[in-house]
């Protein structure tokens, strides 16, 4: 069993960890033909650049405010689909819903947002065509800063939505059939079985699934802005993986953005450990 463990080690020794040696970079004045080892140290003088950035402030508030709508908006989402899915009887029904609703999962960014961009269009969108219908004017979704953030956070849920849910449905599936049927005898209804047994007999997998959210915090979707959004909503729409990709590749600064990116990493390996401290304690005292 050991043996079988081998190639994913290899994988993330050579993928995973091998690659940290590049995060030396933040801290040099990396120069692309002098390299690693030729380049010129200048200790913590990247990350002093990084905290005094008027530009990187305002990334970081977009990055903050796009991950907390994530959170508040869409994690409770798949919580209540597999709640509600758990308890439709019809087994064809409850697969067919199942599979449309995960399907979009294996759409890439680039088709959902060529999807999206037309849907929304200001010239012959589909959106746009019923807003006219009804008498209102027209809107540009992804060229105005008041409506961008809330297109990020709609087409997200709409493609992973289906998809998380499916974990809670495993999860579901494991609780043993004889909580419900004792419930039953005594009288509780569909709704209390949910409440009483269904949501604690979860509750593991959602705090499980919770701090893994958290420590993505600071990750609001690299690939799905950076397909979807345009300089004149940079304002709104700009966050940390997008601002790296920006910085490193467009202006060539590869030390300034390798700090950015070891900025983001920090930040969330600390969230993931203080979501986990956080949540032993909570499930201690809900035990209890």
């Amino acid at each position: 069993m050991y043996v079988l463990l081998i190639p994913g080690l290899i994988f993330l020794l050579l993928f995973k960890y091998t690659p940290m040696y590049g995060i030396v970079i933040a801290f040099q004045d990396f120069n692309i033909f002098d390299g690693i080892a030729g380049s010129k140290w200048v200790g913590l003088e990247q990350f002093r650049k990084l905290m005094q950035s008027e530009e990187f402030v305002q990334v970081f508030t977009n990055t903050l405010l796009i991950s907390v709508y994530k959170i508040v908006l869409l994690f409770p989402v798949p919580i209540v689909v597999a709640l509600l899915l758990n308890e439709i009887r019809r087994m064809f029904f409850k697969r067919t819903v199942q599979t449309i609703i995960y399907l979009p999962h294996f759409l890439s960014w680039v088709i959902i947002s060529g999807l999206f961009i037309n849907i929304l269009s200001p010239s012959g969108g589909l959106v746009n065509q019923f807003l006219a219908w009804l008498g209102m004017k027209e809107i540009s979704f992804l060229l105005d800063n008041d409506y961008f953030r809330s297109v990020v956070v709609f087409t997200a849920g709409w493609k992973e939505v289906g998809w998380n849910a499916i974990i809670f449905i495993a999860a579901i599936a494991g609780i043993e059939q004889e909580q419900y049927e004792a419930a039953s005898i005594d009288g509780a209804g569909r709704i209390k079985q949910m409440w009483y047994i269904t949501l604690p007999g979860i509750l593991p997998t959602i705090v499980l699934m919770f701090i893994l959210r958290i420590g993505h915090l600071l990750d609001a979707g690299t690939e799905q802005i950076l397909t979807m959004y345009n300089p004149v909503v940079y304002q709104t729409g700009d966050v940390i993986g997008t601002y790296v990709y920006r910085v490193g590749l467009g202006k060539m600064d590869y030390s300034f953005s390798t700090a950015v990116g070891l900025f983001n990493s920090v930040v969330g390996f600390l969230l993931i450990v203080f979501g986990n401290t956080f949540s032993k304690k909570l499930l201690h005292r809900s035990i209890w």
